[in-house]
C-alpha cells in the first residue's frame, strides 16, 4: 500500500501527467453539462459565464482572496443575472452576447488596475494546463466529482425539462429549479477549469465535444458518454500534439476537438445516408 502511494506521488511529479489528469477531469465535468448546453442552445450562456471568470480573477487578486472563490462567485452572479434579465424586452441571444463581451471587457480593464500584482493574463484567458500543480489537480477533480454527481442526481429531471417541457410541467417538475442546477454546475465547472483551459476556451469544451458526439448517438445517455470520450481524446491528443509541435496547449486541445467534430459530422452523415 505504501509503495503504491509513493509510486502515485512520484508520477504526479511529472508535469505532463498532472496536465493530462487535469484535462481529463475538466473534460469529464464538462461532458454531461455540455450536452445540456447544446440541447438547450445555451452556447452564449456558457461564454458569458466563462468570460465573467476573468473579472473574478481580478477581484480575487485585488482583495488577496482565493481565485477559485472569486471566479465561482462572479460566474454565479453572471448566471443569475442572465436568468433574471431573460424575457424582459431583449432577445436572449442578444442579452447573452452583450453580457459575454461586457464581462470580458470589464475583466480586462479590472486587471489593468492591479498595480504591483503580476498577472499572467494569457494563462487565465487561454489556460496554462502544463503549470497545473497537485493542489490545482485536487481542486479540479473535486469540482468534477461534484458536477458529475449533481448531473447524475438531476439527470432525468433535467432531461425531461429540456426535451419535453409540457411533460415536465405536468409531472410537477420545476423548470426554474432545474435551470438553477445547471447554472450552479456551469459556474463550478468554469471555476475549476479556468486554470487548465482558460476563460476563452472553456466555452469550446462545453460545445464542441457534445456537438461532435451528437450525430453518432441514438440516446441522450449515449451522447453524454460519447461526449466524455471526445473530451478526453481531445485533451490527451491535444496535449500530445502540443508537446510534439511546440504549440500552445489550450488552443491545440480545442483544435483537436474540432478535428473530432469534423470526423463525427462526416460519419454521422454517412450513417444517415446509409
Amino acid at each position: 500500500m505504501t509503495t503504491t502511494i509513493i509510486t502515485t506521488m512520484t508520477m504526479l511529479d511529472d508535469f505532463l501527467v498532472r496536465a493530462g489528469l487535469a484535462g481529463v477531469g475538466t473534460a469529464l465535468a464538462a461532458a454531461p453539462l455540455g450536452c445540456f448546453v447544446v440541447w438547450r442552445r445555451m452556447a452564449y450562456f456558457g461564454d458569458a459565464t466563462a468570460h465573467a471568470a476573468l473579472l473574478g480573477v481580478a477581484l480575487s487578486l485585488a482583495f488577496q482572496g482565493p481565485i477559485i472563490l472569486g471566479v465561482l462567485a462572479t460566474a454565479l452572479i453572471m448566471a443569475f443575472l442572465v436568468m433574471g434579465l431573460s424575457g424582459r424586452g431583449l432577445a436572449e441571444d442578444t442579452l447573452l452576447g452583450v453580457l459575454a463581451h461586457a464581462a470580458l471587457a470589464f475583466g480586462l480593464v479590472s486587471v489593468s488596475f492591479l498595480s504591483g500584482v503580476r498577472v499572467d493574463l494569457m494563462g487565465y484567458l487561454f489556460g496554462d494546463i502544463l503549470a497545473v500543480s497537485k493542489t490545482d489537480l485536487a481542486i479540479i477533480w473535486t469540482g468534477a466529482a461534484v458536477v458529475i454527481g449533481l448531473m447524475l442526481w438531476r439527470w432525468q429531471r433535467l432531461l425531461t425539462t429540456t426535451l419535453n417541457p409540457d411533460l415536465a410541467q405536468a409531472s410537477g417538475i420545476s423548470a426554474r429549479v432545474e435551470q438553477l442546477v445547471l447554472t450552479v454546475a456551469l459556474a463550478l465547472t468554469v471555476a475549476v477549469a479556468i486554470k487548465a483551459v482558460g476563460a476563452l476556451l472553456i466555452g469550446a469544451l462545453l460545445v464542441i465535444p457534445p456537438a461532435a458526439a451528437r450525430p453518432l448517438a441514438r440516446t441522450p445517455e449515449a451522447m453524454a458518454i460519447l461526449t466524455a470520450c471526445v473530451g478526453v481524446l481531445s485533451t490527451l491528443g491535444g496535449l500530445g500534439l502540443a508537446f510534439e509541435l511546440d504549440t500552445p496547449t489550450g488552443p491545440t486541445i480545442v483544435c483537436t476537438a474540432t478535428g473530432l467534430f469534423v470526423v463525427g459530422a462526416v460519419f454521422g452523415r454517412f450513417g444517415r445516408t446509409g
